[in-house]
């Protein structure tokens, strides 16, 4: 469980980063503001794609962690290994957007986590689907 707790901790702490940069950088273009939303090569815009992005992931993988983590208290290697790589894959991710030419630009950074992020989603969800079909 310890694990499943420190991911989905450190997910918050990547969650909520992520949203006060997006207020911060809001905080410093408030006149024109919408001018930097539309552009995709400014810092306003990538930050709330990455804040965005983040948010679009992040509950599930929490769920599936937590359940994982409840149902699994003495975490196996691998199923922590998993917790940790879903974790690192989301910082990977927003680590890529927000240092990218453009939102729209293909970035090394965003490709490993946005891969990473559906390969440990995937690999997660069925750890789950396996343990609960023991429960039958």
């Amino acid at each position: 469980m310890i694990y499943a707790l420190l991911s989905v901790s450190l997910m918050g702490l990547l969650v909520f980063g992520l949203g006060i940069n997006v207020s911060r950088i809001r905080g410093s273009v408030m006149h024109i503001q919408h001018e930097h939303e539309a552009d995709p090569k400014s810092a306003l815009r990538k930050a709330i794609r990455a804040h965005g992005n983040c948010i679009e992931y992040v509950p599930t993988l929490s769920i599936l962690i937590l359940a994982l983590g409840l149902r699994m208290p003495l975490t196996p290697w691998w199923v922590a290994a998993l917790m940790l790589a879903a974790v690192a894959a989301r910082y990977i991710h927003a680590a890529g957007v927000l240092t990218s030419e453009s939102i729209h630009t293909a970035n090394p950074l965003k490709f490993v986590g946005a891969a990473g992020t559906y390969l440990t989603g995937t690999a997660l969800s069925i750890a789950l689907l396996a343990n609960a079909v023991t429960l039958f």
